[in-house]
């Protein structure tokens, strides 16, 4: 058994599928299925099930498979440690956000002082996708609008920024600069698709005041979310942060609720980070303390 066939047999695990994993490997697929073929022979059982193309863990894949990830993951740390005692400033930093403003000027300011260390940035659906890639060391940080409230996580609140309502220029409200949620309980609403974390924020926020908003369009984009209001097909919320010196829209302030958006840096307390990593997060938070004052 060898570091090759356990990287071979996790990239398969992942996918599934071994012509995709044999593309990703840069091999061809009979050496990929050869290699898997010793690794079973050496651990003396099948790991996988295998169902023409398709090809998925069996229990003894599963068992294996946690434990080969703690160890590739472990032998990873160990690299990054030695590479920091050794003085090198240098690696990947690895983020999981969610649409954090002015987070990418601090990335080109670190870069400034650092031009030999690379970002890998991810952005995931989930709070809990963003919890196992902290916990399997995948990523450094995680940035979100939610805390991990699980024992050996650490969060620091490291924005705050105000949720506004955006409505057309020839809206009924558009000589408002300001209203209650509540007011709007009835109006078509323009929004990110179910599961953006933005969705999910204000979701609660209409819960509070009462209604469940009427989306009548749903969209990945919020450059789309803003033209549409434009065009009048309906209301959205809106973020403090992305309005610009000339809208397309009219904006509003909430009275009621209070809708705010707060962004938590999240990083595991068990997994080692480089000396590269734990730089950036001094700067990150140092940066948005900085803008706060």
């Amino acid at each position: 058994m060898d570091l090759l066939q356990l990287k071979y047999f996790q990239k398969v695990a992942q996918l599934k599928h071994l012509t995709k994993a044999a593309q990703e490997l840069y091999i061809t697929q009979p050496a990929l299925s050869q290699t898997i073929a010793r690794l079973e022979k050496d651990v003396r059982v099948p790991l996988f099930d295998r169902r023409g193309r398709q090809i998925s863990l069996n229990e003894y894949g599963e068992v294996f498979l946690e434990k080969v990830e703690t160890a590739l993951n472990a032998l990873e740390e160990g690299r990054r440690k030695i590479a920091d005692m050794a003085g090198l400033e240098r690696g990947i930093v690895s983020i999981d956000t969610t649409f954090l403003p002015y987070f990418f000027n601090v990335i080109n300011s670190f870069r400034a002082s650092y031009p030999d260390v690379h970002f890998r940035i991810s952005q995931v659906s989930t709070l809990e996708k963003k919890e196992r890639l902290l916990e399997n060391g995948e990523i450094d940080f995680s940035i979100s609008c939610k805390p991990i409230e699980r024992k050996g996580f650490c969060n620091i609140p490291i924005q705050t920024e105000e949720i506004l309502l955006a409505v057309p220029i020839t809206h009924r409200l558009a000589n408002q600069q300001s209203i209650k949620l509540s007011e709007v309980a009835n109006e078509p609403f323009i929004h990110f698709k179910k599961g953006h974390s933005f969705r999910e924020t204000t979701d609660e926020l209409c819960q509070k005041a009462g209604f469940t908003p009427n989306i009548v369009c749903e969209t990945d984009e919020s450059k789309t979310i803003k033209e549409l209001v434009h065009s009048g097909l309906g209301i959205a919320f809106w973020l403090e942060t992305l309005l610009e010196r000339e809208n397309l829209f009219h904006h509003l302030h909430i009275q009621e609720p209070v809708c705010q958006r707060t962004y938590y840096l999240s990083w595991s307390e068990k997994r080692y980070l480089s000396f590269a990593a734990s730089m950036f997060r001094d700067l990150l938070i140092q940066h948005f303390k900085t803008l706060q004052k």
